[in-house]
C-alpha cells in the first residue's frame, strides 16, 4: 500500500513507522487511522518483523488530534470517532512483537495516547508529553485516561489530565511514562540498539514475554503466576529454547 502520512522502512528484523505530517505536527487524522491499521493488519503474520518502532518526523512526535476535523462533530460523532482511535491504538498493543516508541518531540492529546500504547518508551530531552484536552472542554479520547494512570499512578494521572500540564521528558522519566531519555542526535540510535538487542533474543519467547505481562497485568496474582507457568512450560521442546539453553552451556551465541 502507498501511504500518504506514514513512513515505513523494515530492515533486519526492525521495523520503523514515521509519521509523516511536519507541517501538522504530525497531528492524527482519519487518513493516519486508515494508514496505521493497514499496516498493522499487513504484519501480523510478517515474521520478518521481531521489533517495531513507532516514531514522527521533524520537532514533533505526535501533537495530537487533528482540531479542524473534530470541531463540528456532534457527540454521536465524536464517540466514533473515539472508538477509531481506541481501536487503533488497542490493535498496537496487542500486537505479538514488542512495539517501543522513539519520542522525538512534543507528545500531546492522541500523540500521548498513541506513544502509550506501545509497549515502552525512549524520549529525547527535548520531548514534552501532556493531555492538554481539558484546554479545548473535553477529556482525552483514545484511552489515555485509562493508560496513564496504569503506567504511571492515580496522582500523576489525575494531576496531568485536570490541569492539562505539559511536562517535560525528565519528569515523564521521574514519573514512570517513559523509560530513558537521550540527546535529540542520539535517540534513534539508542533505540535501535534496544531493538536490535530484542530483536537477537528467542523471538519465541520475547513474543511470549510481552503477553504474559500483559494478560497479567489484568489478572489477580495467582492467576497471573499460573499462566507464567503454563507459557513457561510450552516453551519447552520447542526447539528455539533447547538451542538457547544448549548455546549457554556450550559458551555460545545461539543460532536461533
Amino acid at each position: 500500500m502507498d501511504y500518504k502520512v506514514l513512513k515505513v522502512e523494515i530492515n533486519n528484523g526492525i521495523g520503523i513507522v514515521t509519521i509523516n505530517r511536519p507541517e501538522a505536527m504530525n497531528a492524527l487524522n482519519t487518513t493516519f487511522f486508515n494508514e496505521m491499521d493497514s499496516f498493522i493488519a499487513s504484519i501480523r503474520c510478517n515474521s520478518d518483523i521481531k521489533v517495531l518502532i513507532i516514531t514522527g518526523m521533524g520537532k514533533a512526535f505526535v501533537a495530537g488530534a487533528d482540531i479542524a476535523e473534530l470541531v463540528n462533530m456532534d457527540s454521536v460523532q465524536g464517540e466514533a470517532f473515539s472508538k477509531i482511535g481506541q481501536n487503533t491504538f488497542n490493535s498496537i498493543s496487542a500486537l505479538e512483537i514488542p512495539v517501543i516508541a522513539a519520542v522525538n518531540g512534543y507528545t500531546l492529546g492522541g500523540g500521548c495516547e498513541l506513544a502509550m500504547s506501545c509497549d515502552f518508551r525512549i524520549a529525547s530531552t527535548h520531548a514534552k508529553f501532556g493531555l492538554p484536552e481539558v484546554s479545548l472542554g473535553l477529556i482525552p479520547g483514545y484511552a489515555g485516561t485509562q493508560r496513564l494512570s496504569r503506567l504511571t499512578n492515580l496522582a500523576d494521572a489525575l494531576y496531568m489530565t485536570l490541569s492539562g500540564e505539559v511536562i517535560t521528558a525528565e519528569d515523564a522519566l521521574r514519573i514512570g511514562l517513559v523509560q530513558k531519555i537521550t540527546e535529540p542526535e542520539h535517540l534513534m540510535e539508542t533505540v535501535l540498539l534496544i531493538a536490535e538487542r530484542i530483536a537477537n533474543k528467542g523471538n519465541t519467547a520475547v513474543k511470549k514475554a510481552k503477553s504474559v505481562i500483559r494478560k497479567g497485568f489484568a489478572m489477580n496474582f495467582l492467576d497471573a503466576a499460573a499462566l507464567e507457568a503454563k507459557e513457561f512450560g510450552a516453551l519447552f521442546g520447542n526447539g528455539e529454547s533447547g538451542e538457547g539453553m544448549r548455546a549457554f552451556l556450550e559458551k555460545r551465541k545461539p543460532n536461533w
